[in-house]
């Protein structure tokens, strides 16, 4: 552990423990019963149930003294998981997610996060930059964070894909994100990486599709500007949706202003997501996703 990410003198180490399961009885009890007699101290709790889907969703912000470990956390949870068929985690609260952003040639969610990072506004590490394309090589060696070039062509694709996979093993990363990496990613990469990749496109879609959507909207005279982000699926910008932003505009405002209004909706709604993400807030509950923000 970094001292950056030492526990603080005097106080407990801390803990996030996340699960989903089918809803029935007995799920907070025996989720509290076990934290109780290990000697734990639950600090936050959130809960969800949700009747579409039968679902039950927590998230449990907690204590523990120094003789604990997450893995005799996990080894003890690991029965209360089986009882109820639970798909649960239990991680440090101050270990720092490792991450890679991947970058085409729209930088400002890149700069955005890179920026949020180094001010500790992100509880994140980022591991690499991965870019079909070097126009942002100088900025992130800037910060201090590996550069990888990585051009992608149809028939350089799989290749390509293979060696983001390798680094993702490599680093021990556990996110990717797509701050505006223009490049369609296939389905067994989607598969491959399923939950562990988000990404970030303006709210316009499927009415303005293709090139310069800011200019098409402008001439629709839209009034309201919107960003999302989102899980990578299969499904091509269909992903379950973790976070959305949105800023309304009047008749006056010019394409190139709606494009700039556009960047930094996209920031704020991708910054939040990763956030949320790498804080174990997000829960995935089919094409719908649980947010314990």
């Amino acid at each position: 552990m970094s001292e950056s990410q030492s526990p603080q003198p005097g106080r407990p180490d801390q803990y996030v423990l996340t699960l989903s399961c089918p809803d029935k009885q007995g799920i907070v009890h025996a989720v509290s019963s076990y934290l109780f007699i290990t000697g734990c101290n639950i600090e936050d709790s959130q809960q969800f149930g949700d009747h579409d889907t039968g679902l039950f969703f927590m998230r449990v912000h907690f204590s523990a003294d120094a003789a604990a470990s997450v893995e005799n956390l996990r080894a003890g949870f690991a029965a209360v998981g089986d009882s109820f068929h639970m798909d649960w985690q239990i991680h440090r609260a101050d270990e720092k997610m490792r991450i890679i952003l991947m970058v085409s040639k729209f930088g400002h969610c890149l700069n955005d996060l890179l920026f949020r990072s180094r001010i500790g506004a992100l509880p994140v590490e980022i591991a690499a930059v991965v870019s079909n394309h070097t126009d942002f090589a100088e900025l992130v060696g800037s910060y201090g964070i590996p550069f990888h070039h990585v051009p992608v062509r149809r028939d350089t694709k799989a290749a390509a894909e293979a060696e983001l996979l390798e680094l993702v093993r490599k680093e021990n990363v556990e996110l990717v994100v797509l701050a505006r990496y223009m490049q369609v990613l296939s389905d067994d990469l989607c598969k491959a990486l399923s939950g562990r990749i988000i990404n970030i496109h303006h709210s316009f879609l499927p009415s303005f599709k293709g090139a310069k959507p800011y200019h098409q909207a402008h001439a629709r005279g839209v009034k309201l500007i919107g960003a999302t982000a989102h899980y990578v699926t299969a499904d091509l910008d269909e992903g379950p949706i973790i976070e959305q932003e949105v800023e309304r505009v009047g008749h006056g405002v010019t394409p190139d202003q709606l494009v700039a209004i556009g960047r930094d909706v996209e920031c704020q709604a991708l910054a939040r997501a990763v956030k949320w993400h790498s804080e174990r807030r997000v829960l995935l509950n089919g094409s719908r996703t649980v947010v314990f923000a």
